[in-house]
């Protein structure tokens, strides 16, 4: 089977792969965005998580990475719920991490474990420990394909960067004991840059808080009043907002209305504001090559250093905004 990725070219898949990306589970991430319910009021923020699966498990493979840790890649948001980490602001979950506690248990109920059976794999050994994954996955401020990918492919498809921009920062990777590094300054310089951009610019933008927190106090209600079952947030954004339109309750259509209505948002102060947010905090300082070895971007580059302390600040703080119809 041949796919064809916008960011990172063709590739040919092994027969394992055709199976897992033909499983209900696979195929759901299609109708769950990466970004939240934003795609309801701004039709470029449509990225989903089948795309950014397929898209880390195919950096995965162009970096060198065993086929055991491409299977982890294409598998690693499989249980992200219905508008991605708008559940864990439903629960006040400051780590993010919902889909990350529910992942055996998706795992476990689903058809996964047989197509890696029938591959020679054990699931528990392959999925449940991603300590050996270090292309895959890394603790910031280190890079790892899942970073790079969903911020590339986000700031992409929102039109912040060319085709161009992308194949040259990709060119600049490279990986030394299963660590990825940048081979250039500049490069390193680019994705700094383009990475606040996705997680203070994008994340924290008003239209996509006051959007998210709509859709944060619908879920919230309906799964109180028993109107969306637990089990109903492993579908599809479509089909939950379909079934908040059928509940026919008033709360949850005058919330609705309020996503149809043109509203004027503006930043605020703590003050006067209806809408507070602040996101897990995310900040990244790759390896960069140099003549004294692999260091940090922020030890080689005032400008690195600089961006990262006004993140970590406008992170830290978050964003208040006052609505107005």
């Amino acid at each position: 089977m041949k796919v064809i990725d916008e960011l990172y070219g063709e590739f040919i898949l092994e027969d394992i792969f055709i199976d897992l990306l033909n499983t209900k589970e696979i195929k759901r991430l299609k109708g769950v965005h990466q970004g939240g319910a934003g795609y309801l009021i701004n039709k470029s923020w449509n990225v989903n998580r089948y795309e950014h699966s397929l898209g880390v498990m195919l950096l995965v493979k162009k970096l060198g990475g065993q086929k055991e840790e491409q299977i982890a890649a294409l598998l690693h948001d499989i249980s992200h719920t219905t508008f991605s980490h708008v559940i864990d602001y439903v629960f006040n979950n400051e780590n993010e991490d919902i889909h990350e506690l529910i992942y055996k248990y998706v795992i476990e109920n689903s058809e996964i474990s047989n197509i890696l059976n029938k591959d020679g794999y054990l699931y528990k050994e392959l999925l449940l420990d991603n300590r050996e994954y270090s292309l895959l996955e890394r603790k910031a401020p280190h890079l790892c394909a899942d970073r790079i990918d969903y911020t590339l492919r986000d700031m992409y498809r929102h039109g912040n960067i060319t085709s161009f921009e992308v194949d040259n920062f990709i060119n600049s990777l490279r990986v030394k004991n299963g660590i990825i590094y940048i081979n250039d300054i500049d490069q390193a310089e680019w994705f700094v840059e383009l990475y606040y951009k996705e997680v203070i610019d994008y994340f924290l933008n008003p239209l996509n808080v006051y959007i998210n927190d709509i859709i944060k106090r619908i879920l919230k209600y309906t799964i109180k009043n028993k109107i969306v079952r637990l089990e109903q947030l492993l579908t599809t954004d479509d089909e939950i907002m379909e079934c908040f339109k059928e509940s026919n309750d008033s709360y949850v259509q005058s919330l609705l209305n309020e996503i149809s209505n043109n509203k004027s948002l503006k930043s605020s102060f703590k003050d006067d504001y209806d809408i507070f947010h602040r996101n897990k905090l995310r900040i990244i300082d790759p390896l960069v090559q140099s003549e004294a070895g692999l260091l940090k971007a922020s030890k080689l580059s005032p400008k690195v250093h600089q961006k990262n302390k006004e993140a970590k600040y406008r992170a830290e703080k978050g964003i208040y905004i006052k609505v107005k119809n």
